[in-house]
């Protein structure tokens, strides 16, 4: 005869889905300022791993995207006005 199997009640209840996961992030209550503060730093490349680790636990991924597009859009913008300055600093009085 055989014995009956001990289930462990927690392994019943089946891992969150990718969709249940992304809901769950997006609920979380980081400020924008502190993930513009984060993306930042990561822009530079100087952040700690325990900070990373804080701002994985901590922001929301829908800002995250938000403030690395804004980022990167103002970031292109000083380049091409950089450029545009040299160049026509190059060219002389017309």
């Amino acid at each position: 005869m055989a014995e009956p199997e001990s289930r462990d009640p927690r392994a019943a209840t089946p891992p969150p889905s990718a969709a249940e996961d992304l809901r769950n992030a997006t609920r979380r209550k980081g400020s924008f300022l502190h993930t513009v503060q984060a993306v930042a730093w990561s822009f530079l490349g100087i952040r700690k791993g325990s900070g990373y680790e804080q701002d994985v636990s901590r922001l929301n991924p829908v800002h995250v995207i938000l403030a690395g597009l804004i980022g990167a859009a103002l970031f292109v913008g000083a380049l091409v006005l950089l450029v545009s300055w040299i160049a026509s600093s190059a060219a002389g009085p017309t």
